[in-house]
């Protein structure tokens, strides 16, 4: 049972949507997915009489900034987000977004689910005309909060944030 619960880190989706351009803004497979982490600053304080302890409480929770570098998408979703939040009267313009990661038998094992995504970087390869995809080089998104589920059922779950739910993800 083991070998079907491995994890491999180039077998994940990655799915965005945007509210106002695209109910599913992208589908797309990356080859590398960095940038899923939380981390959080404990509050530290000493109680009165017990000056060799010290008592912890949950602090402030932060979220590290998610890079995809070389994927591959079937149209120009990502660039058309990313050219419609430049614009002055969009910069509001947030996705929710999910990556998922797959077992060897492309079942979902575990699903970070993204809230109020922004880009802030996206670059193009080098453009070859033997190349058919459209493809991506570098894209990297701020998020304002992460979730994460576990097991096969994760991927059915709308990710919670502002606006409609993404779109649950097929694994076929």
């Amino acid at each position: 049972m083991i070998a079907n619960r491995f994890l491999t880190a180039f077998n994940f989706l990655v799915e965005i949507q945007v509210n106002g351009i695209s109910d599913q803004l992208c589908r797309a497979a990356f080859a590398e997915c960095d940038g899923l982490e939380m981390s959080m600053e404990p509050k530290t304080f000493h109680q009165g009489g017990q000056n060799a302890e010290q008592v912890h409480l949950a602090g402030p929770v932060s979220y590290g900034q998610l890079t995809l570098k070389r994927g591959m998408s079937q149209d120009f979703g990502l660039w058309r987000w990313f050219t419609e939040v430049i614009k002055t009267h969009q910069r509001g313009l947030r996705g929710q977004g999910i990556v998922v990661m797959l077992d060897g038998a492309q079942q979902p094992q575990m699903t970070f689910k993204l809230k109020d995504c922004l880009p802030i970087k996206i670059r193009a390869p080098a453009l070859n005309a033997k190349d058919g995809g459209i493809a991506i080089e570098e894209l990297q998104l701020v998020y304002a909060s992460m979730a994460v589920e576990f097991g096969s059922s994760a991927a059915d779950q709308p990710v919670q944030g502002s606006g409609n739910p993404a779109s649950s993800l097929s694994t076929s």
